[in-house]
């Protein structure tokens, strides 16, 4: 290998929620620079989360010019570009290929009503979940499109092909309307057994194979195109690698490939995946399945509660959220009889049930606000280990945890969760999460990496947090209660309402 082929680096974009991240790293998965560009979210309709396509494609566009040009000064060659994106996205094109609609982003839960009568006739719902992988939940991409094909039709005139938001960004760069293998199968779309589009799920959406993308797989590359060349300074025909979801990737950007390693990840929201090389969920459909690549399958659950509940009880407190989570970590393990089900943003996993609100139940004078911030953490670490319970469920094993977020710079977040799992925590904080798995996963398909799991070996935790042994007792001895209170309240709401 040449001086210049050592020095080379990928570029993994990183199309999150909220951000879109460009990081630049070596074969070894070693971050060199970053650049971050942020997405505008408008929510001004209940339940409304969408964002304008093309702006999300232009600043894209300006933080891979960002990024290739620090690398250009560092002298580093760049061998290839691979996208990362958040799932579950859903925009409209017309016949040329320009949005008609916002992208709606997973968090628009506007289909909501149709997602609750589609899971009242629960055997269809379960067939499908158990088909595809995905949950029946206003996340889907095919809940919401049944939702704008028989309700909302006029969100979607002119409406040609659909595809997310990523594909759309996808083929500006490299004039391929395309999808990933993985992207797909958090769609509630494609069949987990054949990898194509599944043809109950595409009736129940209301629409046809041929409004979608081809799907091809993850480590599949195209050439770079001339636009985007020239706006980014990168070279014409790079190979543009596909890459995958932000949730498979994020396992493989912290090195939790391997059997039994599971990946965690706690930001607004959290999630915790497990990697398998067959796909399924649990009996109960209480775990989603997305494809990962090379026959590698992601098990787990997302949380829509995540240290968000910290950041809201700051708010709520009038006070520092940092200095709220450190008063919280002081209170004793229990939070003094005080038990919080956490679900300000209703819930996903393992319950997948939107409507659900939060609780605080044994509320008395003694408590303040340290105590009922404890609860709140502790009652999302319970719901990640409610998860967890549900992947061991479907066959997987799990003897170690990987985690990463930015949940984790207040230790209470990382003492809590290893608790409540009672498995140590492996804190890969630097290790860039997905952009750095879509990384590795081009350079597995630049042939430079055996498998993935050549590539997984290559991140190393930071540091360890192991679980306090009588916490964790007592949070294990608590978690049987926790389901049987959250149907208790559930069926209260209503009344509530």
């Amino acid at each position: 290998m040449s001086a210049a082929e050592k020095d080379a680096v990928v570029l993994g974009l990183d199309l999150g929620t909220t951000t879109t991240k460009v990081v630049a790293a070596d074969r070894d998965g070693t971050v060199l620079h970053h650049a971050e560009r942020a997405n505008a979210m408008r929510t001004e309709q209940p339940g409304e989360a969408v964002q304008d396509a093309a702006a999300v494609r232009d600043s894209a566009i300006a933080a891979l010019a960002e990024c290739a040009s620090r690398v250009h000064e560092a002298g580093r060659p760049v061998r290839a570009l691979s996208f990362s994106t958040a799932m579950h996205t859903l925009l409209g094109l017309d016949s040329a290929g320009d949005p008609v609609t916002p992208a709606f982003n997973w968090a628009d839960s506007r289909c909501a009503d149709i997602a609750e009568k589609f899971r009242a006739e629960w055997a269809t719902a379960a067939e499908l979940h158990r088909a595809t992988g995905t949950p029946v939940h206003p996340q889907s991409v095919m809940v919401k499109l049944a939702w704008l094909t028989t309700q909302r039709s006029e969100l979607s005139e002119g409406v040609a092909y659909w595809c997310a938001l990523k594909d759309f960004v996808f083929a500006a760069f490299t004039e391929e309307f395309v999808t990933d293998q993985s992207l797909a199968s958090g769609t509630g779309l494609q069949d987990m057994a054949t990898l194509d589009w599944h043809d109950s799920a595409l009736r129940t959406a209301g629409i046809e194979a041929a409004q979608l993308p081809r799907i091809a797989a993850p480590t599949d590359a195209f050439p770079l195109g001339a636009r985007v060349a020239r706006d980014t300074g990168l070279p014409e025909g790079l190979p543009v690698v596909l890459g995958a979801g932000d949730g498979p990737l994020g396992n493989l950007g912290v090195g939790a490939i391997n059997t039994g390693v599971a990946g965690l990840s706690l930001g607004t929201s959290g999630a915790l995946r497990v990697v398998r090389d067959e796909p399924g969920v649990d009996e109960r459909c209480r775990t989603f399945c997305y494809y990962l690549a090379d026959g590698l399958w992601v098990a787990g659950g997302a949380v829509s509660n995540g240290a968000v509940v910290g950041q809201w009880a700051a708010e709520s407190f009038g006070t520092d959220v940092a200095r709220l989570l450190d008063e919280a970590a002081e209170v004793p393990i229990g939070a003094r009889g005080l038990i919080a089900l956490p679900y300000l943003m209703g819930e996903r996993a393992p319950w997948w049930e939107p409507g659900l609100t939060g609780s605080l139940i044994g509320l008395r004078r003694i408590h303040g606000r340290a105590e009922m911030t404890r609860a709140l953490v502790e009652g999302v670490a319970q719901q990640l280990a409610l998860v967890r319970d549900a992947v061991v469920d479907t066959g997987a094993r799990m003897h170690a945890v990987r985690a990463t977020g930015g949940g984790f710079r207040s230790r209470i977040w990382a003492e809590t969760i290893a608790a409540a799992l009672g498995i140590e925590l492996e804190l890969a904080e630097e290790s860039g999460g997905s952009a750095v798995g879509a990384v590795l996963l081009a350079w597995r398909a630049l042939g430079e990496l055996d498998s993935l799991d050549e590539a997984a070996d290559l991140i190393r935790p930071a540091r360890t947090v192991p679980p306090a042994p009588e916490a964790a007792r007592m949070m294990r001895a608590q978690r049987p209660g926790l389901e049987r209170l959250h149907r208790a309240i559930a069926e209260l709401t209503p009344i509530a309402s």
